[in-house]
């Protein structure tokens, strides 16, 4: 099965950190996805989003659903690493909303 590999950068109006250094949720064969979310000096004021999908023909999508979420939570600071197995944009949104919370949420 190939993977398409997707790269997106937003800077939310109003930037909010993680509390803790990370945050983690799901498993790739859980039948959805996996989330990674770090902390870094190097993403002071943005939130950068690497995604692996076997999904073809959905960066739209995925920059829309990312994108509403930066601006709603002001998540910044942060690395966000995705490992998508065909996931619906209802179940990345709550599965990020999950990584969050499990880095502590956002100060």
């Amino acid at each position: 099965m190939a993977l398409t590999e997707l790269n997106f950068e937003f800077t939310p109006k109003e930037p909010k950190e993680l509390n803790d250094e990370w945050g983690h949720v799901g498993i790739v064969s859980s039948g959805d996805l996996e989330i990674l979310i770090e902390k870094g000096n190097a993403y002071k004021g943005k939130a950068s989003f690497h995604i692996l999908t076997t999904v073809v023909g959905f960066d739209n999508v995925w920059e829309t659903v990312l994108g509403r979420l930066v601006d709603k939570t002001g998540l910044s600071g942060v690395k966000v690493s995705i490992n998508d197995n065909a996931a619906t944009p209802a179940v990345v949104k709550r599965r990020l909303q999950q990584a969050i919370e499990n880095g502590g949420g956002l100060q």
